[in-house]
């Protein structure tokens, strides 16, 4: 068991010492997960039908993106293109602008990203008729 010696001064307790048998505890070895690990396309898959449910709510966009967002990655264009769909189909125009917003974020220092994600988007953001932050002015604020 534990024995505890407690060392008072006139400044209060200074430390606890405490003295216990010397033994060795077995080694413990780790169990890792058998579980199958998702490749890209598996991943960008299932973002693409969150994206795509029918019946997807402004909270559930929301918090997919903020998901998806969280991650160490930029996200591909097929994903965004399926986002940007999702708020076509509840008609929310701010959310499509901020998801362009959070892209350009994420994609960071790498300079070259944002133009090409901008470039594989075009044709659905025309189609959509939704404008970048950098057509509506709001990138310079």
């Amino acid at each position: 068991m534990f024995r505890a010696v407690c060392r008072l001064s006139s400044a209060g307790s200074r430390g606890l010492v405490r003295s216990r048998p010397r033994y060795s505890a077995p080694l413990v070895s780790r169990c890792f997960s058998h579980e199958k690990v998702e490749t890209d396309e598996e991943f960008d898959a299932r973002w693409v039908t969150y994206f795509n449910k029918p019946d997807i709510d402004v909270w559930e966009l929301k918090k997919g993106m903020n998901t998806l967002i969280g991650y160490d990655l930029v996200p591909e264009p097929k994903i965004v293109e399926s986002a940007l769909r999702a708020c076509r189909r509840l008609n929310d125009l701010a959310s499509a602008v901020r998801i362009l917003e959070a892209v350009k974020q994420k994609a960071g220092p790498y300079k070259e990203i944002y133009p090409y994600l901008i470039q594989e988007l075009k044709p659905t953001l025309t189609e959509l008729g939704i404008s970048t932050p950098e057509e509506l002015g709001i990138d310079r604020v």
